[in-house]
Protein backbone atom coordinates (compact mmCIF):
# COMPACT_ATOMS: atom_id res chain seq x y z
CA UNK A 1 0.00 0.00 0.00
CA UNK A 2 0.92 3.78 -0.27
CA UNK A 3 1.51 4.47 3.01
CA UNK A 4 0.91 8.80 1.52
CA UNK A 5 -2.36 7.97 0.34
CA UNK A 6 -3.73 4.24 1.23
CA UNK A 7 -3.61 3.40 -2.62
CA UNK A 8 -2.16 -0.24 -3.57
CA UNK A 9 1.09 -0.43 -5.03
CA UNK A 10 1.00 -0.84 -8.75
CA UNK A 11 -2.66 0.41 -9.05
CA UNK A 12 -3.59 1.81 -12.87
CA UNK A 13 -4.97 4.87 -11.71
CA UNK A 14 -6.50 5.86 -15.10
CA UNK A 15 -8.92 2.43 -15.05
CA UNK A 16 -9.66 2.73 -11.50
CA UNK A 17 -11.10 6.42 -12.23
CA UNK A 18 -13.29 5.15 -15.32
CA UNK A 19 -14.95 1.87 -12.81
CA UNK A 20 -15.24 4.51 -10.03
CA UNK A 21 -16.76 6.87 -12.99
CA UNK A 22 -19.31 4.35 -13.61
CA UNK A 23 -20.14 2.74 -10.14
CA UNK A 24 -20.35 6.60 -9.21
CA UNK A 25 -22.65 7.55 -11.55
CA UNK A 26 -19.79 10.67 -11.55
CA UNK A 27 -19.22 12.94 -14.36
CA UNK A 28 -15.59 14.41 -14.25
CA UNK A 29 -15.06 18.07 -14.87
CA UNK A 30 -11.22 19.66 -15.28
CA UNK A 31 -10.27 22.95 -15.98
CA UNK A 32 -8.13 24.08 -18.83
CA UNK A 33 -5.17 25.18 -15.98
CA UNK A 34 -5.31 21.37 -14.67
CA UNK A 35 -2.30 18.50 -15.86
CA UNK A 36 -3.16 17.31 -19.29
CA UNK A 37 -3.72 13.85 -17.76
CA UNK A 38 -6.61 15.06 -15.93
CA UNK A 39 -7.85 17.19 -18.93
CA UNK A 40 -7.75 14.35 -20.88
CA UNK A 41 -9.86 11.62 -18.57
CA UNK A 42 -12.76 14.35 -18.44
CA UNK A 43 -15.64 14.04 -19.24
CA UNK A 44 -15.94 18.01 -19.77
CA UNK A 45 -12.93 20.42 -20.06
CA UNK A 46 -13.62 23.87 -19.87
CA UNK A 47 -14.07 27.47 -18.23
CA UNK A 48 -15.53 26.98 -14.55
CA UNK A 49 -19.20 28.13 -14.88
CA UNK A 50 -19.39 26.45 -17.97
CA UNK A 51 -17.77 23.40 -16.44
CA UNK A 52 -20.97 23.74 -13.75
CA UNK A 53 -23.75 24.01 -16.12
CA UNK A 54 -22.50 21.60 -18.25
CA UNK A 55 -22.31 19.25 -14.78
CA UNK A 56 -25.72 20.28 -13.83
CA UNK A 57 -27.91 19.33 -17.37
CA UNK A 58 -26.41 15.59 -16.91
CA UNK A 59 -28.05 13.18 -14.67
CA UNK A 60 -24.73 12.31 -13.02
CA UNK A 61 -25.22 11.91 -8.95
CA UNK A 62 -21.72 12.67 -8.17
CA UNK A 63 -19.64 15.69 -9.86
CA UNK A 64 -15.83 15.55 -9.32
CA UNK A 65 -14.61 18.72 -9.87
CA UNK A 66 -10.64 18.96 -10.81
CA UNK A 67 -10.22 22.65 -10.73
CA UNK A 68 -10.17 24.81 -7.59
CA UNK A 69 -12.69 25.64 -3.94
CA UNK A 70 -15.15 28.35 -5.97
CA UNK A 71 -15.45 26.68 -8.90
CA UNK A 72 -16.66 23.70 -6.68
CA UNK A 73 -18.54 25.42 -4.99
CA UNK A 74 -20.44 27.16 -8.04
CA UNK A 75 -21.22 23.63 -8.84
CA UNK A 76 -22.96 22.69 -5.69
CA UNK A 77 -24.58 26.23 -6.27
CA UNK A 78 -26.34 24.93 -9.41
CA UNK A 79 -26.49 21.18 -8.56
CA UNK A 80 -27.44 21.40 -4.63
CA UNK A 81 -28.69 17.51 -5.29
CA UNK A 82 -25.59 16.10 -6.62
CA UNK A 83 -22.74 15.09 -4.44
CA UNK A 84 -19.83 17.29 -5.28
CA UNK A 85 -16.16 16.62 -4.36
CA UNK A 86 -12.90 18.35 -5.01
CA UNK A 87 -9.67 16.09 -4.81
CA UNK A 88 -7.70 18.11 -2.82
CA UNK A 89 -10.17 21.08 -0.55
CA UNK A 90 -7.05 23.39 -0.27
CA UNK A 91 -7.15 23.84 -3.77
CA UNK A 92 -8.24 27.68 -3.26
CA UNK A 93 -7.37 30.70 -5.40
CA UNK A 94 -5.59 34.15 -4.44
CA UNK A 95 -8.25 35.65 -5.67
CA UNK A 96 -10.97 34.32 -3.41
CA UNK A 97 -8.65 34.38 -0.53
CA UNK A 98 -8.00 38.54 -0.93
CA UNK A 99 -12.06 38.76 -0.35
CA UNK A 100 -12.41 38.03 2.99
CA UNK A 101 -16.37 38.16 3.00
CA UNK A 102 -16.17 39.94 6.44
CA UNK A 103 -14.18 42.72 4.88
CA UNK A 104 -16.48 42.76 2.09
CA UNK A 105 -19.50 43.03 3.49
CA UNK A 106 -18.08 45.92 5.39
CA UNK A 107 -16.68 47.12 2.19
CA UNK A 108 -20.25 47.42 0.72
CA UNK A 109 -21.68 48.73 3.63
CA UNK A 110 -19.29 51.44 3.66
CA UNK A 111 -20.83 52.30 -0.09
CA UNK A 112 -24.22 51.83 0.41
CA UNK A 113 -24.78 53.68 -3.29
CA UNK A 114 -23.03 51.45 -5.33
CA UNK A 115 -24.25 47.93 -6.55
CA UNK A 116 -21.76 45.04 -6.63
CA UNK A 117 -20.26 43.17 -9.79
CA UNK A 118 -18.33 40.19 -8.61
CA UNK A 119 -15.79 37.91 -10.44
CA UNK A 120 -17.10 34.67 -10.48
CA UNK A 121 -13.55 33.56 -9.13
CA UNK A 122 -15.09 34.15 -4.97
CA UNK A 123 -16.31 32.48 -2.44
CA UNK A 124 -20.08 31.55 -2.41
CA UNK A 125 -20.14 34.04 0.86
CA UNK A 126 -18.89 36.76 -1.18
CA UNK A 127 -21.17 35.82 -4.54
CA UNK A 128 -24.40 36.16 -1.75
CA UNK A 129 -23.42 39.10 -0.89
CA UNK A 130 -23.01 40.22 -4.73
CA UNK A 131 -25.68 41.84 -7.10
CA UNK A 132 -24.54 40.12 -10.11
CA UNK A 133 -21.58 37.67 -10.98
CA UNK A 134 -19.66 38.61 -13.84
CA UNK A 135 -17.07 36.36 -15.69
CA UNK A 136 -14.28 37.54 -18.17
CA UNK A 137 -16.48 37.12 -20.94
CA UNK A 138 -19.60 38.15 -20.41
CA UNK A 139 -18.94 40.99 -17.49
CA UNK A 140 -18.81 43.95 -20.66
CA UNK A 141 -22.06 42.61 -21.57
CA UNK A 142 -23.35 43.47 -18.08
CA UNK A 143 -21.88 46.60 -17.72
CA UNK A 144 -23.47 47.72 -21.13
CA UNK A 145 -27.06 46.84 -19.97
CA UNK A 146 -26.33 49.04 -15.94
CA UNK A 147 -27.30 52.72 -15.89
CA UNK A 148 -23.69 55.20 -16.76
CA UNK A 149 -24.62 57.21 -13.76
CA UNK A 150 -24.56 53.83 -11.24
CA UNK A 151 -22.01 53.67 -8.95
CA UNK A 152 -20.09 49.79 -9.02
CA UNK A 153 -18.24 47.75 -6.83
CA UNK A 154 -16.05 45.70 -8.92
CA UNK A 155 -13.98 42.66 -6.73
CA UNK A 156 -12.02 40.90 -6.20
CA UNK A 157 -9.29 41.22 -9.52
CA UNK A 158 -8.57 44.66 -9.49
CA UNK A 159 -6.23 43.50 -13.39
CA UNK A 160 -10.27 42.68 -14.14
CA UNK A 161 -11.76 45.77 -13.16
CA UNK A 162 -9.12 48.03 -14.61
CA UNK A 163 -8.99 46.67 -17.66
CA UNK A 164 -12.89 46.89 -18.11
CA UNK A 165 -12.72 50.50 -16.62
CA UNK A 166 -9.74 51.68 -19.47
CA UNK A 167 -11.78 49.68 -21.62
CA UNK A 168 -15.11 51.00 -21.20
CA UNK A 169 -14.70 54.29 -19.43
CA UNK A 170 -16.73 53.21 -16.52
CA UNK A 171 -15.68 54.58 -13.34
CA UNK A 172 -15.85 52.00 -10.95
CA UNK A 173 -14.24 51.26 -7.26
CA UNK A 174 -11.95 48.33 -7.01
CA UNK A 175 -11.01 45.75 -4.85
CA UNK A 176 -7.79 45.43 -4.32
CA UNK A 177 -7.45 41.64 -5.20
CA UNK A 178 -4.69 39.80 -7.93
CA UNK A 179 -4.53 36.16 -9.18
CA UNK A 180 -0.79 35.12 -8.50
CA UNK A 181 -0.84 33.57 -11.95
CA UNK A 182 -1.06 36.29 -13.85
CA UNK A 183 0.33 38.84 -11.48
CA UNK A 184 3.63 36.43 -12.32
CA UNK A 185 4.63 36.91 -15.74
CA UNK A 186 7.39 39.53 -16.30
CA UNK A 187 7.05 42.36 -18.81
CA UNK A 188 10.94 42.44 -19.91
CA UNK A 189 10.78 38.96 -20.14
CA UNK A 190 7.60 39.31 -22.61
CA UNK A 191 9.38 42.02 -25.12
CA UNK A 192 12.59 39.72 -24.99
CA UNK A 193 10.42 36.93 -26.41
CA UNK A 194 8.57 39.30 -28.69
CA UNK A 195 11.39 40.18 -30.45
CA UNK A 196 12.47 36.52 -30.96
CA UNK A 197 8.94 35.84 -32.66
CA UNK A 198 8.25 39.16 -34.00
CA UNK A 199 5.12 38.01 -35.95
CA UNK A 200 3.83 35.93 -33.12
CA UNK A 201 0.89 37.77 -31.50
CA UNK A 202 0.06 37.74 -27.97
CA UNK A 203 -3.11 37.08 -26.67
CA UNK A 204 -3.80 37.84 -22.84
CA UNK A 205 -5.95 37.27 -20.28
CA UNK A 206 -7.54 39.98 -18.34
CA UNK A 207 -6.60 39.28 -15.17
CA UNK A 208 -3.44 39.92 -16.58
CA UNK A 209 -1.38 43.89 -15.10
CA UNK A 210 -2.04 46.37 -17.47
CA UNK A 211 1.96 46.44 -18.63
CA UNK A 212 1.17 43.04 -20.12
CA UNK A 213 -2.28 43.64 -21.39
CA UNK A 214 -0.89 46.94 -23.12
CA UNK A 215 1.26 44.45 -25.64
CA UNK A 216 -1.60 42.12 -25.98
CA UNK A 217 -2.66 41.79 -29.55
CA UNK A 218 -5.94 39.58 -28.38
CA UNK A 219 -7.41 39.67 -24.77
CA UNK A 220 -10.21 37.25 -23.73
CA UNK A 221 -11.54 34.45 -21.34
CA UNK A 222 -9.34 31.54 -21.25
CA UNK A 223 -12.03 29.87 -23.69
CA UNK A 224 -11.57 32.68 -25.52
CA UNK A 225 -7.89 32.75 -25.94
CA UNK A 226 -8.22 28.91 -27.10
CA UNK A 227 -11.12 29.87 -29.68
CA UNK A 228 -8.03 32.40 -30.92
CA UNK A 229 -5.78 30.04 -31.16
CA UNK A 230 -8.08 27.81 -33.45
CA UNK A 231 -8.65 30.91 -35.87
CA UNK A 232 -5.83 33.25 -36.24
CA UNK A 233 -4.04 33.36 -39.58
CA UNK A 234 -0.81 32.80 -37.94
CA UNK A 235 1.30 29.71 -36.92
CA UNK A 236 2.93 31.20 -33.86
CA UNK A 237 1.00 32.73 -30.47
CA UNK A 238 2.45 33.59 -27.40
CA UNK A 239 0.09 32.77 -24.04
CA UNK A 240 -0.08 35.19 -21.62
CA UNK A 241 -2.63 33.06 -19.12
CA UNK A 242 -1.89 29.67 -17.10
CA UNK A 243 0.30 27.61 -19.27
CA UNK A 244 -1.58 24.31 -18.90
CA UNK A 245 -4.84 25.79 -21.32
CA UNK A 246 -2.01 25.37 -24.71
CA UNK A 247 -2.16 21.38 -24.36
CA UNK A 248 -5.96 22.06 -25.88
CA UNK A 249 -4.41 24.60 -28.47
CA UNK A 250 -2.06 21.96 -29.32
CA UNK A 251 -4.88 19.16 -29.23
CA UNK A 252 -7.27 21.59 -31.42
CA UNK A 253 -4.75 22.69 -33.81
CA UNK A 254 -1.48 20.38 -33.87
CA UNK A 255 -0.04 22.43 -36.85
CA UNK A 256 0.47 25.39 -34.52
CA UNK A 257 3.38 26.56 -32.47
CA UNK A 258 2.40 27.74 -28.60
CA UNK A 259 4.92 29.37 -26.33
CA UNK A 260 4.01 30.23 -22.48
CA UNK A 261 4.43 33.94 -22.19
CA UNK A 262 7.52 34.03 -19.37
CA UNK A 263 7.54 35.21 -16.00
CA UNK A 264 10.79 36.74 -13.78
CA UNK A 265 13.02 33.91 -14.70
CA UNK A 266 12.58 33.45 -18.14
CA UNK A 267 10.44 30.87 -18.36
CA UNK A 268 6.39 30.05 -18.13
CA UNK A 269 7.05 27.39 -15.56
CA UNK A 270 6.57 30.11 -12.44
CA UNK A 271 2.79 30.90 -13.92
CA UNK A 272 1.59 27.10 -12.99
CA UNK A 273 -0.72 27.54 -10.64
CA UNK A 274 0.08 26.33 -7.36
CA UNK A 275 -3.67 25.44 -6.31
CA UNK A 276 -4.53 23.66 -9.33
CA UNK A 277 -1.41 21.93 -9.36
CA UNK A 278 -2.85 20.24 -5.72
CA UNK A 279 -5.01 17.94 -7.80
CA UNK A 280 -3.54 14.84 -9.16
CA UNK A 281 -4.91 11.40 -10.46
CA UNK A 282 -4.21 9.24 -6.98
CA UNK A 283 -6.62 12.44 -5.33
CA UNK A 284 -9.24 12.15 -7.66
CA UNK A 285 -9.14 8.57 -7.58
CA UNK A 286 -9.84 8.79 -3.38
CA UNK A 287 -12.15 11.41 -3.97
CA UNK A 288 -14.30 9.06 -5.83
CA UNK A 289 -13.59 6.03 -4.05
CA UNK A 290 -14.57 7.75 -0.44
CA UNK A 291 -16.99 10.55 -2.26
CA UNK A 292 -14.45 12.51 0.45
CA UNK A 293 -13.55 15.54 0.77
CA UNK A 294 -17.09 16.93 -0.41
CA UNK A 295 -18.49 20.12 -1.06
CA UNK A 296 -21.59 20.84 1.42
CA UNK A 297 -23.30 24.24 1.72
CA UNK A 298 -25.89 25.61 4.02
CA UNK A 299 -29.07 25.94 1.54
CA UNK A 300 -29.85 29.55 2.33
CA UNK A 301 -26.36 30.82 1.75
CA UNK A 302 -26.44 28.62 -1.65
CA UNK A 303 -29.83 30.65 -2.73
CA UNK A 304 -28.17 33.94 -1.99
CA UNK A 305 -25.54 33.15 -4.01
CA UNK A 306 -27.38 31.37 -6.60
CA UNK A 307 -29.74 35.05 -7.20
CA UNK A 308 -26.39 37.12 -8.40
CA UNK A 309 -25.60 33.72 -10.80
CA UNK A 310 -28.87 33.87 -11.50
CA UNK A 311 -28.93 37.68 -12.88
CA UNK A 312 -25.23 37.31 -15.04
CA UNK A 313 -27.38 34.44 -16.74
CA UNK A 314 -30.39 36.48 -17.94
CA UNK A 315 -28.31 39.63 -19.08
CA UNK A 316 -25.86 37.41 -20.64
CA UNK A 317 -27.38 34.77 -22.14
CA UNK A 318 -25.98 36.20 -25.93
CA UNK A 319 -22.16 35.69 -25.01
CA UNK A 320 -23.08 32.15 -25.88
CA UNK A 321 -19.85 30.55 -27.24
CA UNK A 322 -17.82 33.44 -26.80
CA UNK A 323 -16.69 32.04 -23.73
CA UNK A 324 -17.90 30.62 -20.49
CA UNK A 325 -20.97 31.19 -20.32
CA UNK A 326 -23.30 28.64 -22.34
CA UNK A 327 -27.32 29.15 -23.43
CA UNK A 328 -29.73 29.29 -20.42
CA UNK A 329 -31.44 26.07 -19.63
Amino acid sequence: MNAFSGIPQGIDLRAEIDRLRKKRNAVILGHYYQTPEIQDLSDFVGDSLELSRKAAETDADVIAFCGVRFMAETAKILSPEKIVVLPDMDAGCSLEDSCPPAQFKAFREAHPDHIALSYINCSAEVKALSDIIVTSSSAEKILAQIPADQKIIFGPDKHLGGYLKRKLGRDMLLWPGVCIVHEAFSETELLKLKAQHPDAPIAAHPECPPYIIDHADYVGSTSGILDFAKTMPGDTLIVATEPHIIHQMQKAVPHKNFIGAPGADGNCNCNICPYMALNTMEKLYLALRDLQPRIEMDETLRLQAKKSLDRMLDMASGTVGQGDVGPRS
